[in-house]
C-alpha cells in the first residue's frame, strides 16, 4: 500500500446503542471490497462484532479496527461501542482518531449516549460528520433529527443531503453540493446506484436548502462570502473546499442521510469522509512534553522525517502475546526496532511485529509511518495511555482520561487450582480495560472486581468462565460508593515511637474542609502553609503521600475520598529519629483524625436516565422511578410515546430494565444509562449501610 499522508483519513463511527453504527460500517466494508458478504448485527454475522459476547447480544463491546481503500484514500476505520459501559472504548479510540462519523437514529434524534459522544468529541478537538441512519424506519423524520441535533448538541451542523422519501417511500438522497438526485436499485445489495437529475417535484426544497448551506458556509470561507453576496452561485469545488476547511477547523458538522440496513446512502457517506474530513497532514502538530521538564512543550509533526513518537491506546491479550494498537504521531516505526517507554522509568521495548488490522484479521508490515494505526507486538510493560518514542528524543504524549468505576461485586476462584489462575488473569483483563479495576478486601479476603455497569461486569465475568475457563462465583452487583466531608476540622497527631536503637518521631498538624475541583482538578487538595521550617522540605512529599493514601481509604466505610482540601499547618521533627515513615503515618493519622470530626458523608453515584414509554404507561413508569428515588428532569412528548428523563442512584437501579418491561408490557425502552456524578445518601439509608457493613 503506498504511502501519501494526504490520502489518509483515521475515522471512527460512533453513535448510542442501536443507532446502526456496526450496520454502516459493514456496508463500508462491503462496498469498499474488503468482504465479499454483508455481515448482519441481528444475524450475528457482523465481521467488526467479531467477539463471541457481541455476536450473541447484538451490540459491539470493543472497538475494531480495520483498513481500507475507497478511490484514492487509505481509510483506517474504527468502530466503537455504543453502550456506556464500554465508553472507554470511544474515549481511546477519539484519542488516537482525526475525524468521526456519529451516526443517529433517523425517529429518535439526538439520545443521551449521543451527547456523551459528542462531548468527547468536542474534548479531543476531533472533526466530525453527521449521518442520520435508519431513513426507511417507521416513523423516520431527517428533519425533526436534523434539528434535535441543532437544540441539543454544542453544534454548527449543516444539512448537505436530504431525502428522497422516507419510511417505506425512502429512494434515495439529493445531494445539495452538486444539485443531483442519487437513487439505489435494489439489485446488487445497493452496490449499483443512479446519479440523476432532481425530480421536479423536490426541486423547489432542494433549492431552499442548498441556499440555506452557502448561506451557512458564507461565515467561515471568503471565497463563498463573496459569491452569496454578488448572487453568483459557487462551484462544487469551491463548496467542497469550504466545507472541507470548516469541518477540519471544528467549525461545521456537515450532515448526510440513509439507511445502511436497506443499502442507501453508504457511498456518497464515504465520498464525504474523503472529501471534507482531515488528513493526518491537516491536524496541527501533536503537543508533547519534555520528559526532564514536563512544563516544556515538544511539538511533533506528522512527517517521518521527524524522531518517532507514537501512542498505545489499546491493548488486547493475545495467546500469541499481547496485541497493542499505536497511533503513530511522527517519524517511522520499523520491525525488530527498539523504542523508549517514558512512562515506565525510560524502558526500552522491543518492536517484534508490526500488523495492519481487519477486526481480529491481520496483515504483516515491515514499517509505519505518520497517521498510521497498528498493532504491535513485542511489548512487555507498556500499557493504555503510554508513550512510545525515538530513544534520542524522549518525549511524553498526553494520557487518556477515564471515568472512574461505579459498581463492584465480589468474585472468589471454585478451586485452589482456579485461585493462581485467576489472579493472573485478572492482571490481563485490567491490562486490556482500564475501566477494569480489582482489589483484594483486607476485612473478608474476597477478590472485588469493579466496572462501569451491570452488562460491563458480567461481560467481565463470561471472559473468565467462558473464555478463560476459569471457575469462579460471584456475588450480587454493589455501588462504589465514596465519602466526602462537610464541615472544617483540624487534628494533630504525634507518631513517636521508642525501640532501643533509633526511634521514629514525627509530628503533623492539619486542617481538613471540603472544596469543589475544577474540571481536571485533583479530588483531594493538599496545601502546604508550614511556616518557620518547622518540617523540613524532604519530609513534606511523605506527608502528602500520607494524606493521599489515607483519603483514598476513606474514614466510614473504606471508600475513597472526594471533594477535600487539607492544609498543613504545623509540625516538628527530631534532628535523630525523623523519617519519611514517620511522617507518612503521623500525616495519615492526623487526616483520618480531622475527617472523622468533619461531619464525613457518603456519597452515591447518580445515574441520568431516559425512559420512552406509551402514554399509557406513563403513570406506572413515573410512580416507580419515584419509589426508586428518581427525579424526574423533563418529559417530552413525541406522537403517543413520552420520553422521560431522570437522575437516580445507581443502587436503586439494579434490575430495572426487567421491571420497566413488566411494568409496561414489554413496550418501554430505558434507552440510556450514564453515569452523571455523586450526591450525598440520605441519612436514613446512610444509617442503613453503615450498619450493614459492620
Amino acid at each position: 500500500m503506498s504511502y501519501d499522508i494526504n490520502k489518509i483519513r483515521n475515522i471512527g463511527i460512533c453513535d448510542h446503542i442501536d443507532a446502526g453504527k456496526t450496520t454502516v460500517s459493514e456496508r463500508i466494508l462491503y462496498y469498499a471490497g474488503k468482504t465479499y458478504k454483508m455481515g448482519e448485527v441481528h444475524e450475528g454475522t457482523a465481521v467488526m462484532d467479531f467477539l463471541q459476547e457481541e455476536q450473541e447480544r447484538g451490540i459491539t463491546i470493543s472497538s475494531a479496527a480495520t483498513t481500507l481503500s475507497w478511490k484514492d484514500c487509505v481509510l483506517n476505520l474504527i468502530d466503537t461501542p455504543g453502550h456506556v459501559d464500554f465508553t472507554a472504548e470511544v474515549e481511546r479510540s477519539l484519542r488516537v482518531l482525526d475525524g468521526a462519523i456519529v451516526v443517529f437514529d433517523a425517529k429518535e434524534g439526538v439520545e443521551a449516549q449521543s451527547e456523551t459522544v459528542w462531548r468527547q468529541a468536542d474534548k479531543y478537538h476531533v472533526p466530525r460528520m453527521c449521518f442520520i441512519n435508519k431513513m426507511d424506519k417507521m416513523g423516520a423524520d431527517y428533519f425533526f433529527s436534523l434539528k434535535s441535533i441543532k437544540d441539543r448538541l454544542p453544534s454548527h451542523v449543516i444539512a448537505i443531503q436530504i431525502p428522497i422519501g422516507s419510511d417505506a417511500t425512502l429512494e434515495g438522497i439529493i445531494d445539495l453540493v452538486t444539485m443531483k438526485a442519487v437513487k439505489w436499485q435494489g439489485e446488487e445489495l445497493g452496490a449499483k446506484y443512479s446519479v440523476i437529475d432532481i425530480p421536479d417535484n423536490l426541486k423547489d426544497d432542494a433549492d431552499c436548502w442548498r441556499h440555506e448551506m452557502i448561506e451557512r458556509l458564507a461565515d467561515f470561507d471568503d471565497v463563498i462570502m463573496d459569491k452569496f453576496l454578488n448572487d453568483q452561485p459557487p462551484t462544487v469545488e469551491e463548496l467542497r473546499s469550504a466545507i472541507r476547511h470548516a469541518t477540519c477547523q471544528c467549525q461545521i458538522q456537515p450532515v448526510l442521510c440513509g439507511s445502511a440496513l436497506k443499502n442507501i446512502g453508504v457511498q456518497p457517506l464515504l465520498d464525504a469522509v474523503c472529501y471534507y474530513l482531515p488528513s493526518p497532514a491537516d491536524i496541527p502538530p501533536v503537543n508533547a512534553h519534555d520528559v526532564k521538564n514536563v512544563e516544556k512543550i515538544i511539538q511533533r509533526k506528522a512527517d517521518p522525517n521527524e524522531p518517532f513518537a507514537g501512542l498505545v491506546f489499546k491493548i488486547i491479550t493475545d495467546k500469541h502475546g499481547d496485541l497493542s494498537f499505536v497511533r503513530i504521531y511522527s517519524g517511522t516505526l520499523k520491525t525488530s526496532s527498539r523504542v523508549l517507554n517514558p512512562d515506565r522509568n525510560n524502558i526500552k521495548e522491543n518492536i517484534a511485529r508490526i500488523w495492519r488490522m481487519h477486526a481480529d484479521d491481520r496483515i504483516k508490515e515491515e514499517v509505519a509511518y505518520p497517521g498510521d494505526i497498528v498493532a504491535i507486538t513485542g511489548l512487555k510493560n507498556s500499557f493504555t495511555g503510554d508513550t512510545l518514542c525515538d530513544p534520542k528524543h524522549p518525549v511524553l504524549l498526553e494520557h487518556i482520561e477515564f471515568p472512574e468505576t461505579v459498581i463492584s461485586m465480589a468474585i472468589e476462584p471454585v478451586t485452589t487450582a482456579d485461585k493462581d489462575r485467576l489472579a493472573l488473569a485478572l492482571q490481563q483483563l485490567k491490562k486490556e480495560d482500564p475501566t477494569f479495576d480489582y482489589k483484594q478486601d483486607p476485612e473478608t479476603g474476597q477478590t472485588i472486581i469493579a466496572g462501569m455497569g451491570e452488562l460491563h461486569l458480567e461481560i467481565i465475568r463470561n471472559k473468565l468462565q467462558r473464555d478463560m475457563k476459569i471457575g469462579v462465583n460471584v456475588g450480587k452487583p454493589r455501588v462504589s460508593y465514596r465519602e466526602t466531608i462537610t464541615a472544617t476540622a483540624e487534628a494533630e497527631h504525634r507518631f513517636i515511637r521508642q525501640t532501643g536503637g533509633k526511634g521514629q518521631f514525627a509530628v503533623v498538624k492539619l486542617r481538613v474542609e471540603p472544596f469543589t475541583p475544577k474540571p481536571g482538578e485533583e479530588h483531594i487538595l493538599v496545601e502546604n502553609k508550614i511556616v518557620g521550617g518547622a518540617i523540613s522540605q524532604q519530609f513534606i512529599p511523605a506527608v502528602r503521600e500520607g494524606i493521599i493514601g489515607a483519603a483514598k481509604s476513606g474514614v466510614i466505610i473504606g471508600y475513597p475520598m472526594l471533594n477535600v482540601k487539607v492544609t498543613i499547618l504545623d509540625g516538628e521533627e527530631h534532628p535523630v529519629d525523623s523519617t519519611e515513615i514517620a511522617f507518612e503515618a503521623a500525616a495519615s493519622m492526623a487526616f483520618r483524625d480531622a475527617a472523622m470530626n468533619a461531619s464525613p458523608m457518603l456519597l452515591e453515584p447518580i445515574i441520568d436516565l431516559q425512559v420512552t414509554t406509551p402514554e399509557e404507561f406513563f403513570g406506572a413508569v413515573t410512580g416507580d422511578l419515584a419509589a426508586r428515588r428518581a427525579v424526574i428532569t423533563s418529559t417530552t412528548s413525541r406522537g403517543n410515546i413520552t420520553v422521560i428523563e431522570a437522575k437516580a442512584p445507581l443502587a436503586e437501579l439494579f434490575g430495572y430494565a426487567t421491571t420497566l418491561r413488566s411494568l409496561s408490557q414489554g413496550r418501554a425502552n430505558q434507552t440510556n444509562f450514564a453515569p452523571s456524578g455523586y450526591e450525598m445518601v440520605p441519612e436514613n439509608i446512610s444509617k442503613q449501610l453503615i450498619e450493614s457493613w459492620y
